[in-house]
């Protein structure tokens, strides 16, 4: 079987066809985000911190780590700052710092910055998961072989030099190709997860059962681990986190295997342990245990960040688990 290997400095968590759905939080990515961005301009990581914590404690397996600021005020005293190629690299290596002196969790290391690639590779301990790579001939030569100088497994995204197809046999085969560079470089499939790209449901009523489809491809034919961007399939619709809490469990029914997601979420964290424990990926259904006792928590008017922290730190007062290197 398929296994994806991720590692921090004590912990390891295995993507895979027989493992538990591997939630990556999505939180620490100013993109979208001005509150986030200007904090960080300012030197300011709180938020950064608190996203960790949270997302960690609500069941965020890996933590994704995104560098794409903009520094509006900085870019108009230093024109230096309107370039990522500036900005980014020395802000991931900050990023990665601050959240593993926090939380011990692998991280994802996602920029479309080389320079910032390399250096949260360096800032990173264990074997984080690279974000990403895609068919562009460029990024091919320039991605992979960081791949292969660290060890660490990629992220691929099945778009190429003609951009995004709605067709999802380019996307198939944009994946292929993908799968076959990397092994020529030495890089083995089980350390490639595949990105399908999901479309928008509302603007394309197919995209659901053209993911369903492209995963189960992706697994029997390519034997590769698969994510995607979970909240895209719900872009421009109302009550957004009931479409996702019901595309989930069916994305895992079809096989995928991990999700870039925002975990501090009930709703679709509880359709992830419920799908868990029926695909048999929750041994006697001890996290679905664990989760509900936090939702009983929140009866009491707490949120599902508080709830779950609660529960953490009562789990590590009481002792919890102990040793070396352990599953998260």
């Amino acid at each position: 079987m398929t296994r994806t290997v991720l590692e921090s400095k004590t912990k390891t968590v295995v993507i895979g066809f027989d493992e538990p759905f591997c939630v990556i939080g999505e939180r620490i990515n100013p993109t979208g985000r001005k509150k986030l961005a200007a904090e960080l301009e300012q030197g300011d990581f709180s938020t950064v911190e608190k996203d960790a914590l949270e997302q960690v404690a609500c069941g965020a397996m890996v933590l994704d780590v995104n560098s794409g600021a903009v520094f509006t005020n900085k870019m108009a005293e230093d024109p230096r700052y309107a370039d990522n190629n500036f900005v980014e690299p020395p802000l991931m290596k900050a990023l990665i710092e601050r959240v593993q002196a926090i939380v011990d969790v692998p991280l994802c290391i996602d920029s479309s910055v080389p320079g910032a690639l390399e250096n949260g590779l360096e800032a990173a301990e264990g074997r984080p998961l690279l974000n990403s790579v895609t068919g562009e001939e460029e990024r091919l030569e320039l991605v992979l072989p960081l791949v292969k100088k660290y060890n660490v497994p990629v992220v691929a995204i099945s778009n190429d030099d003609t951009g995004i197809s709605e067709d999802p046999e380019v996307r198939f085969a944009v994946a292929k190709k993908i799968v076959e560079r990397a092994a020529d470089h030495g890089i083995p499939a089980h350390d490639i997860v595949v990105d399908p790209l999901v479309m928008p449901i509302g603007a394309m009523a197919t995209a659901g059962q053209q993911v369903f489809t492209l995963v189960r491809r992706l697994r029997e034919e390519l034997g590769v681990n698969t994510t995607c961007g979970a909240s895209n399939v719900s872009f421009g619709l109302p009550n957004r986190h009931g479409v996702n809490a019901a595309f989930l469990p069916m994305a895992i029914g079809a096989g995928m295997t991990s999700a870039i997601m925002n975990p501090v979420r009930a709703q679709e964290m509880e359709a992830i342990h419920a799908a868990n424990m029926l695909m048999n990926h929750d041994p006697n259904g001890g996290a679905w245990i664990g989760f509900t006792r936090v939702q009983e928590a929140m009866k009491d008017g707490l949120t599902f960040a508080e709830a779950a922290t609660a529960a953490r730190a009562s789990g590590a007062r009481s002792g919890g688990r102990r040793g070396g290197r352990r599953r998260a």
